[in-house]
């Protein structure tokens, strides 16, 4: 009897603990599927719409200084310090910054000037010329004129009075004669001019000189080096003019082209100066477009003050153009606006009036400023869907989004205060038996996860 006692006692015993433990389970296993919504403040602010694009640091104006002549280098010349022409040095206009060898146009200018002194030579000879044959022209016409005196006659025989008469002719076309020569000769003295002039420019080339102030940014030729110039001046030196004032050249999408206006202001970052913004404006758009890989883009042109002189020709530009801006406005979270619940995570209460709340809403992307790297008019706003948690569920708000910079979207309409907590993300925690991860990300908000990375399979529909 006792035996039987104690044994129903241990069976009493063990149920109890049996439901104890049953018990434990169901609240741990309880707690332990709760999810947890991280949130984000709804803020008054401003926000300012940007396009993005990359481009070069450029001077504002560059000449390329070649050479006119061909010849081998033989020295530089000194820049304003007195040190030799190099890379970076500052020149003035008209200071030589290197020599050609001129031995061979000094020879072509010594014979062209002898051939002028020859031409000036021959000039004064058919000058000469044409003086005697005006003396041998008034001899004949005087010994004709008494020929035709005369007559012909016994005192005057034929022949001589027809020698007298050719004579004169013949003394008339000397002088004409003489007179083209000395045209021919002063024709020849011009073309001796033009040659000596010719040699002479060609012995002035062997010197070559900056054309503007400002600074060397590129030395292309050595000491030795020889030059030939044929159809096309060879370059030597590049000059930047001012490097006071730089222009950035941005390749700007054609998608994103009908944005950009003369005047627009524009910052921009170099990787030379971290987290330094520069800024400037839109001088002009090039409508000379370029096509690489069916993607056609326009240079566009942004002037920039650099009196500092810390913008180094040909650096590399992170550029924001300022499409629009906005002050003093409610902005949220894009990440809010991109994340969609679960259904289970949906309240009882929401469900019926957010049908299909399963799937991406509208506001997570495409015409929905709050995707998008620029901005959106607020005239053109687009329909959205943020969440809010109420109790350990969440119910949805529909909104429409204004312009966004990237991170923040504007909030133009909908049942939407200030100072709102909005889920951007939630975390599920594991369960027991280890069959789910222990974080879980949204469906639209999955820009956290590793697309390398071996992924468990998902609880969701």
């Amino acid at each position: 009897m006792k035996r039987a006692f104690l044994n129903v006692v241990y069976i009493v015993l063990i149920l109890i603990v049996a439901g104890a433990v049953v018990l434990w389970y169901r609240n741990h296993n309880k707690k332990a599927s709760a999810v947890t919504f991280t949130t984000a403040t709804v803020k008054k602010g401003n926000l300012t719409a940007t396009i993005g694009a990359t481009g070069t640091v450029e001077p504002e104006e560059v000449i390329d200084v070649g050479a006119q002549v061909a010849g081998r280098i033989i020295a530089f010349g000194k820049d304003k310090n007195g040190k030799s022409i190099d890379y970076g040095s500052e020149v003035e206009a008209d200071m030589i910054l290197a020599q050609i060898d001129d031995a061979i146009y000094k020879v072509d200018a010594a014979q062209a000037a002898a051939q002028l002194q020859l031409a000036n030579a021959q000039v004064a000879t058919a000058q000469a010329n044409l003086e005697q044959y005006k003396a041998r022209l008034d001899q004949a016409q005087r010994d004709w004129e008494r020929a035709k005196k005369i007559g012909s006659s016994d005192a005057l025989a034929v022949s001589a009075y027809d020698a007298y008469k050719t004579a004169y002719d013949v003394a008339k076309a000397n002088v004409a004669v003489g007179e083209a020569a000395i045209h021919q000769a002063e024709a020849a003295v011009a073309q001796a001019k033009a040659s000596e002039s010719r040699a002479q420019m060609n012995l002035g080339y062997c010197v070559i000189k900056s054309p503007v102030n400002g600074v060397i940014i590129d030395r292309r030729v050595n000491i030795g080096q020889t030059v030939v110039a044929s159809l096309n001046a060879p370059s030597l030196f590049l000059i930047a003019k001012d490097l006071k004032r730089m222009q950035v050249w941005i390749a700007v999408n054609e998608a994103d082209i009908g944005s950009i206006k003369s005047g627009q202001t524009v910052t921009f970052t170099v990787d030379a100066y971290p987290g330094e913004v520069f800024k400037g404006t839109v001088g002009k758009v090039r409508l000379n477009a370029t096509m690489t890989q069916n993607v056609v883009t326009y240079t566009v042109e942004v002037v920039t003050d650099n009196s500092s002189g810390k913008l180094l020709p040909y650096l590399t530009a992170n550029a924001q153009f300022e499409v629009d801006h906005r002050e003093n406005v409610l902005t949220v979270p894009n990440a809010a606006l991109r994340w969609a619940p679960q259904p289970q995570m949906i309240s009882p209460d929401a469900k019926t009036k957010t049908a299909g709340s399963g799937q991406r809403p509208s506001g997570a992307g495409g015409r929905g400023g709050a995707a998008k790297d620029r901005g959106t008019d607020a005239s053109t706003a687009s329909k959205g869907t943020i969440w809010v948690q109420e109790g350990n569920y969440v119910k949805s708000v529909r909104v429409r989004t204004g312009i966004s910079d990237g991170s923040m979207t504007e909030i133009v309409g909908g049942d939407l205060t200030e100072g709102a907590e909005l889920v951007v993300s939630e975390t599920i925690p594991a369960r027991q038996n280890g069959g789910a991860n222990s974080s879980s990300a949204s469906a639209a908000g999955a820009g956290t996860t590793n697309p390398f990375a071996p992924q468990m399979p998902s609880r969701r529909r």
